[in-house]
């Protein structure tokens, strides 16, 4: 089995470079996401200190780590029904 999916030859710098690309593009938007939702969620705002407090702190370090569980948690399975469908894709 290849990287790319089954019984393929070995892709070709271009898929590497795409796949790649794509997988960085899947990345910053992830990223993008739990900087929006977690800043809303965990954030006062109305500012009132230069530092975050600390409760601002752990609820940011939660729901980070929570985001990322999900997002984990849904590659892996969006991964494993790609396999079983025979697509074998690469994602992240």
């Amino acid at each position: 089995m290849s990287f790319f999916g089954m019984g393929r030859a070995q892709p070709t710098s271009a898929e590497k470079i795409a796949a790649v690309e794509n997988e960085l593009k899947v990345v910053a938007e992830m990223h993008s996401r739990m900087v929006k939702i977690c800043t809303l969620k965990c954030i006062d705002k109305t500012y009132r200190e230069g530092e975050l407090s600390k409760g601002e702190s752990v609820c940011l370090d939660r729901c980070a780590a929570k985001f990322f569980e999900a997002h984990t948690s849904i590659s892996e399975q969006l991964q494993k029904e790609t396999a079983n469908r025979g697509g074998g894709g690469f994602m992240g």
